[in-house]
């Protein structure tokens, strides 16, 4: 007999304004357990350093998780000059120290090596799997990790020049990247092309995908609407992860075929893929081609 799963079938987003100090793992649990939902995961971890916007997906949800890790990220982050550390940011001991500082003109003029399909090389503290080993396992046992550059690609990046706490020690910036791109690594090789070091002082991550701070609650906020407030203020709907797919409505039979997985004919001439909706239930994300829509994952909620 199959055991039951613990927990309720909650199914929908909530995005988390992820605080400092917290692994984006204990984020999903403190979540998973405040909602007692059965399943829960998120979508891009957040180093426990960084703060801001942790999509965190509930039952149903999890299987647009892949959708939102694709989508590009907003970040804004502080670079300390003169210091290059193990870890790439505030964390980590000491490796290279230089008196040189920046100035304004020169950090302008370096900013667009790091625009476009570049090569980046993984900092040496990171998630990356060696051989089956978390790079940064492997990195705290005092092995040495050498991870291979691999292309990643930033939409854009900028210099914040009004930011309060600008100095000639410490400058902000925000970027906009793909999947897979370390903020650390930017900062680690600004630093070394600018022949003054640097590392991540402060990290924030203001957007993924469709989510953005608008949509984030705090840990304290979602405690309080949790027991005062139904479900629908602060849980997104499922298909709120796929708002870049075109939608296409179908009629509640033809939902029914989907769902046990079976093709339908439907009389539309675009192509590609769609999120298939009946009335107001999210009912598959599917491909269609030549008038046949085909299922490519079915949702329950």
């Amino acid at each position: 007999m199959a055991r039951r799963r613990k927990g309720h079938p909650v199914h929908g987003w909530i995005i988390l304004d992820k605080p400092l100090g917290m692994t984006s793992t204990k984020a999903v649990g403190t979540v998973r357990r405040l909602l007692d939902a059965q399943k829960a995961g998120h979508a891009g971890t957040l180093d426990p350093l960084a703060t801001g916007i942790l999509p965190i997906a509930l039952g149903e949800a999890t299987k647009t998780v892949a959708h939102i890790v694709d989508a590009r990220k907003i970040y804004r982050f502080a670079v300390a000059w003169g210091e290059e550390r193990a870890t790439d940011d505030a964390e980590g001991e000491v490796v290279a120290t230089s008196p040189a500082r920046p100035d304004v003109a020169t950090i302008e003029t370096l900013l667009p090596r790091f625009i476009g399909v570049i090569r980046q090389k993984p900092p040496a503290f990171s998630a990356i799997k060696v051989e089956g080993e978390r790079a940064y396992d492997l990195a705290r046992d005092g092995e040495t990790v050498d991870l291979p550059e691999r292309e990643v690609e930033i939409f854009d990046l900028r210099l914040l020049h009004e930011h309060e706490e600008a100095s000639p020690d410490l400058s902000w910036f925000e970027v906009e990247c793909g999947k897979g791109t370390y903020v650390r690594a930017i900062a680690r090789d600004m630093g070394r092309l600018l022949g003054c070091f640097g590392h991540v002082a402060a990290l924030r991550r203001l957007c993924v995908g469709p989510f953005d701070e608008a949509h984030a609650f705090s840990l304290d906020k979602l405690m309080d609407f949790i027991h005062s407030a139904p479900a629908d203020r602060y849980l997104l709907p499922v298909e709120t992860a796929l708002d870049d797919i075109p939608a296409l409505a179908v009629t509640g039979p033809e939902a029914e075929r989907l769902a046990w997985g079976q093709e339908i004919r439907v009389p539309f001439q675009r192509e590609g893929r769609v999120r298939v909706m009946a009335e107001d239930r999210f009912v598959a994300i599917a491909d269609l081609a030549a008038g046949v829509l085909r299922p490519v994952r079915v949702f329950n909620s």
